[in-house]
């Protein structure tokens, strides 16, 4: 007589009694598929969108003119080059409190290089990034090497840096700086060839931007391809590729029918492609995501825990040096008050972004579009006359959203 075998505990659902979005073969089941595991990047995306036509219909089209898109721009450069920094800190397991401080100390130590020593700028700007590299190294080392929670390290080093900048401020403004150096800030690509409507180095450049994406996308779907991995139906990804081309094309004209796009997105455009391609297929990159995901594990996996923890904050104390010197160059002086708060937007960046607090996930993309959330909102809020007050209300409810959002999630897969 035969009997009935029934499954051991912990196997797996036979593919029949899998979920109907499952499927591989349905167009709809891929896309939902998709969604459900880049669901934190894809609805920032989108949440970003809906801010924007929010906004937009709202101000009566102000927000989308091309002076006020340059301006947000600038006005929020330094703070998406901290949400970077601060999101590989956070992906491999840690806070860095500090950031905002040691913005402020490098951007006064380069105001007094420049201003009351008379060091050419280009000198200075090397020196002050040096600052933020040791300053990095010096908090990654207690960190990493002594193991003192970051929490506690960079607390202490907030408290140092702000002190510091007091020193060398001695409490007063230094100021003004050359023009070469305030252009970091608020200059633009040069305009050249021949006189029209737009700024004609800025349409090559969205052209080139275009192009990269496009092959990127077509280089990826290859790939995917070659490993047996699910692809997205033809009709879906010619969508796909027709909402980044849009995208691409209507910002390239807006800021090419104003003066061009300024020297900090081309600053942020190439920290985006480099810490992206470090994060995504470096060793280093991959290592970071294993000790965030795991430490122990990492280790006895033969990872250097360590040395990734300490070149996480090494890079943080540069582009906090980065983030300091073109705030300073935004405000053509070296003030005690700057970097207030720095590092709550940094942080509130990485997290919208989708960083997890326990470690081991984000993008540097998602850091961006997270900061770009904020920035939005602030500008978006500012140019409809909501108060300070309750902007701060707004901005934290956004915040609890999205990391309760993240909560939810690891509940729902570990379920």
């Amino acid at each position: 007589m035969a009997q009935t075998q029934t499954p051991q505990a912990g196997a797996s659902t036979p593919p029949e009694q899998k979920p109907a979005y499952r499927a591989r073969g349905g167009v709809g089941g891929r896309l939902v598929e998709a969604m459900r595991t880049n669901v934190r990047q894809y609805g920032m995306i989108v949440a970003l969108a809906l801010i924007i036509v929010l906004f937009q219909v709202w101000t009566d089209g102000t927000l989308l003119k091309p002076l006020n898109v340059t301006n947000l721009i600038q006005q929020n450069g330094y703070i998406l080059i901290l949400a970077i920094g601060m999101m590989i800190v956070i992906i491999s397991g840690h806070i860095d409190l500090s950031v905002g401080s040691l913005a402020a100390f490098v951007g006064a130590a380069g105001a007094v290089m420049m201003v009351q020593h008379g060091i050419s700028w280009p000198i200075a700007l090397a020196v002050a990034l040096l600052i933020g590299a040791a300053a990095g190294a010096w908090q990654g080392f207690w960190i990493a090497y002594v193991g003192i929670p970051s929490f506690i390290v960079t607390l202490a080093g907030m408290l140092l840096f702000r002190g510091g900048t007091q020193i060398l401020l001695q409490g007063q403004s230094v100021a003004p700086f050359p023009s070469g150096f305030r252009q970091i800030s608020s200059g633009f690509l040069p305009a050249v060839g021949p006189h029209t409507n737009y700024h004609n180095l800025t349409l090559l450049l969205g052209a080139a931007v275009l192009a990269v994406a496009v092959f990127q996308e077509f280089r990826g779907r290859r790939q995917a391809a070659r490993f047996g991995l699910d692809l997205l139906p033809v009709g879906l990804f010619v969508a796909k590729l027709a909402v980044i081309a849009g995208a691409v094309a209507a910002f390239t004209l807006l800021l090419a029918s104003y003066h061009g796009f300024p020297i900090v997105l081309l600053i942020l455009g190439a920290l985006l492609v480099v810490f992206g391609y470090v994060m995504r297929n470096s060793i280093l990159g991959r290592h970071t995501y294993a000790v965030g995901g795991n430490e122990g594990a990492a280790r006895l996996s033969g990872v250097r825990s360590k040395r990734v923890v300490f070149l996480a904050f090494v890079n943080m104390g540069v582009l906090a040096a980065l983030a300091g010197l073109i705030f300073a160059a935004r405000l053509n002086a070296g003030t005690p008050q700057a970097g207030i708060n720095f590092e709550l937007e940094a942080i509130a960046a990485a997290f919208i972004g989708g960083a997890s607090a326990s470690g081991g996930v984000g993008t540097v993309l998602g850091a961006i579009i997270g900061g770009l959330v904020l920035g939005v909102l602030n500008n978006g809020m500012s140019l409809v006359g909501i108060g300070t007050d309750f902007q701060q209300v707004i901005k934290g409810l956004v915040l609890l959203a999205a990391v309760g959002f993240d909560v939810y999630n690891k509940r729902k897969v570990g379920s």
